[in-house]
């Protein structure tokens, strides 16, 4: 199966997964060859916050920590008290050969439980600060993969997950929102263990080998506000 984007975290994989001809990732790469002004990927902060809020249904959401993006790195706007963290993520969290590694317009509201909280969002804020310190894109992954492999970065605890539900979200320029779904994170060696992938599997399957993860992705019928996914005939 041909992927012409992927996430990390994030989270594009799945988008590309139903997507994009080779020739429209080539056309990406030479729209997105190097970063925007920084001030394209900020939002104000009331929408971003509002925004993030929509990656799961208000149930969750509403007592969730939310945290937006700021000059230096992500900071907390919003304390919450259920132990999940909303926020939305950038482009520069899809792997180091996404075509829309750049893309000053994407959008992805998240929202991680608290293992996700812990385990996964620590390498979110490590990579948004050095993009955010200007540093190259080769020197941003080597060092995220090296403080992994050193541990001072986490790698996935059992049970980290996060919604992906948001009709608002912009995952690239081909098909938007794609579809609600939610997305569990675990170590590379446990690769196999959902049979993901799998003819017949619902289960969707993307090793990140940059971040030393693998991400399980499940699509479901509603977003995040109870509307169905009218585009995926559910």
């Amino acid at each position: 199966m041909h992927k012409t984007m992927r996430m990390m975290g994030l989270v594009f994989t799945l988008v590309m997964l139903c997507a994009a001809a080779p020739a429209r990732a080539q056309n990406a790469k030479t729209a997105y060859p190097s970063m925007a002004p920084v001030e394209q990927y900020m939002m104000e902060r009331d929408a971003e916050i509002a925004l993030a809020r929509t990656a799961a249904p208000p149930s969750i959401s509403a007592d969730a920590d939310v945290v937006v993006l700021g000059k230096r790195g992500y900071e907390t706007a919003v304390h919450g008290k259920n132990g999940f963290t909303c926020i939305v993520q950038r482009s520069w969290t899809a792997e180091s050969d996404d075509p829309s590694f750049w893309n000053p317009k994407l959008r992805a509201p998240i929202c991680f439980n608290a293992e996700g909280t812990r385990s996964y969002l620590p390498i979110v804020f490590r990579k948004t600060e050095l993009v955010l310190a200007g540093r190259p894109k080769d020197e941003i992954f080597a060092t995220v993969t090296a403080a992994i492999d050193k541990k001072e970065l986490p790698s996935p605890e059992p049970g980290a997950m996060c919604y992906m539900m948001s009709k608002d979200g912009y995952l690239n320029d081909e098909v938007k929102n794609w579809h609600p779904h939610v997305m569990f994170f675990v170590p590379i060696k446990d690769a196999d263990a959902w049979g993901a992938g799998l003819a017949g599997s619902p289960i969707i399957q993307d090793k990140v080998e940059e971040d030393r993860l693998v991400i399980f992705m499940i699509k479901v019928a509603k977003w995040s506000d109870g509307t169905a996914d009218a585009a995926a005939g559910m």
